[in-house]
């Protein structure tokens, strides 16, 4: 043999040998006892951690969430019909991740960044854990920066913070869904960022939610992940934690994010699931006794950060017949910073968005309201809270004072300018206008539709001015004069 090829042999031994990774070959490896549900009972892996990612030889993959003394519970991400008992598993010692960056924005992704929209992966960004704790109480301060939902009836009556975690609860098709785009359209601007998460929803709907967010340009500055219906039960569990931390990585370097949790109720069934598979001990409407901590370890990752950015909350959660007191709405409720109520008479009505603001709250209060917003918003809780107390008794034919008749004619114009079209955002100067021509009186006397088209008019004459408005002070006199006397033209027959 040449000395030559001698050399090329050896070169290539030794290549061979340092390559050799010898742990692999004694590192140890499970076997699978039972599969089934989306669920698989493993031996041999003594040493696998909590919620630690798992490989099978099939080419699934898993996450250990039950620790028992001789099996280990596996959830099944991927694959899963791939996974047969007496298989080999092997441990990947790390925790799910999905890689964030601005390549995700205007893309429909599965919680483990898997673009599910036909678009090429997503390759670049950091990989970031999806179950991370919640920012300790020195990293957070004060909420007090308003986040704008364009929507008169909240901004005006329920403002939400920057940072804020605010419930939206109400039965099935009462428009919850509906009002959190309607709030990520507001956002078009861009300078919140959003996620919107969908679990154990139909793909088809989440499709059409994706086509209306196009409608309303702002698709370009949304995120998308989906837990469908499809999925496993895994996979819709960390669906929320995938939309928690793609929120954190937006804002890594400064700026804010919004994040829909939609909804909330279909995670805690999928949680529950994915409990009684594994055989954990069931408590109150068989739940597992941690779906509490679940939760409020969720939504705690939300808040106002003392550097400047912040990540703000709204969880969904779906009532039947209007009840609150159930387990998850009232352990949700107890978490965040107050709710907004959608009521299923209201809907009806065709009083849309159907928000009952007598009993939404939030805790934030005026700390989150422009000051420019405050004062004519100050006293519409209590407007709309008599006008309703007022309407009911007119049906039983009383005779009413000159006062109370005023009252109801407000409040009857009011309700008529928050009825409000899908994805038609208004800014803060029309909310002031609105809001102040009703509390000062300029629309008295006029029917509440004829009332709405002057507000409308009016808006369409100033509206670069209205634009221009200094939120952050309130509005002064000769503004206030300005636009009396033009609602009092506009408001003249025949005018236009």
């Amino acid at each position: 043999m040449l000395p030559e090829a001698k050399e090329e042999i050896r070169l290539r031994v030794e290549r061979l040998v340092h390559d050799l990774d010898a742990r692999s070959a004694f590192a140890r490896r499970g076997v699978v006892r039972t599969v089934g549900d989306g669920v698989a009972t493993v031996a041999g892996l003594d040493t696998v951690g909590s919620e630690e990612l798992v490989a099978f030889d099939s080419g699934a993959i898993g996450m250990a969430l039950e620790l028992g003394m001789d099996d280990t519970g596996v959830v099944l991400l991927s694959a899963s019909g791939r996974v047969v008992a007496g298989e080999g598993v092997r441990m990947l010692g790390r925790l799910p991740e999905v890689r964030v960056s601005d390549e995700l924005l205007g893309r429909l992704v599965d919680p483990l960044g898997n673009p599910l929209d036909g678009g090429p992966p997503i390759l670049g960004g950091t990989p970031c854990e999806l179950l991370r704790r919640a920012p300790e109480l020195t990293a957070r301060t004060a909420v007090s920066k308003p986040l704008h939902t364009g929507l008169t009836v909240i901004d005006g009556a329920i403002p939400i913070g920057r940072g804020q975690r605010e419930l939206i609860v109400g039965d099935r098709d009462v428009g919850k869904t509906s009002l959190a785009l309607d709030v990520i359209a507001a956002q078009r601007a861009g300078d919140v960022r959003c996620v919107y998460v969908a679990v154990g929803q139909p793909m088809s709907r989440i499709l059409t939610e994706r086509d209306t967010l196009r409608r309303a340009s702002c698709l370009d500055n949304v995120v998308i992940v989906a837990g469908d219906a499809s999925m496993s039960p895994g996979m819709q569990y960390l669906a929320p934690y995938a939309g928690a931390t793609i929120a954190e990585g937006l804002t890594e370097h400064g700026g804010d994010a919004l994040v829909i949790f939609d909804d909330l109720t279909k995670h805690a069934d999928a949680y529950r699931e994915l409990a009684l598979l594994l055989g954990r001990p069931t408590g109150r409407e068989a739940f597992p006794g941690d779906i509490f901590y679940v939760h409020a370890e969720l939504l705690e990752r939300a808040t106002a950060f003392a550097d400047g950015r912040s990540i703000t909350a709204l969880p969904i959660v779906e009532t039947t017949e209007s009840d609150i007191s159930s387990y998850i709405p009232t352990n949700l409720i107890s978490i965040t910073d107050g709710q907004i109520y959608l009521d299923r008479a209201r809907f009806e009505r065709d009083e849309r968005p159907a928000v009952d603001v007598g009993r939404s709250v939030s805790r934030i209060g005026s700390a989150a309201q422009p000051p420019a917003l405050r004062s004519p918003s100050r006293n519409l809780r209590v407007l709309l809270s008599r006008f309703e107390s007022l309407e009911a008794l007119t049906r039983v034919g009383l005779e009413l004072e000159h006062s109370t008749r005023i009252s109801l004619e407000r409040g009857a114009i009011m309700r008529e300018i928050l009825r409000q079209p899908r994805l038609a955002s208004r800014g803060v100067g029309r909310q002031i206008l609105e809001l102040t021509a009703v509390s000062e009186g300029w629309l008295d006397g006029l029917p509440p539709r004829a009332a709405a088209g002057v507000v409308a008019r009016a808006v369409e004459r100033v509206q670069a001015e209205l634009g221009a408005l200094d939120e952050t002070k309130p509005v002064d006199a000769a503004w206030m004069d300005q636009m009396a006397a033009l609602l009092c033209r506009l408001r003249e027959p025949g005018s236009r």
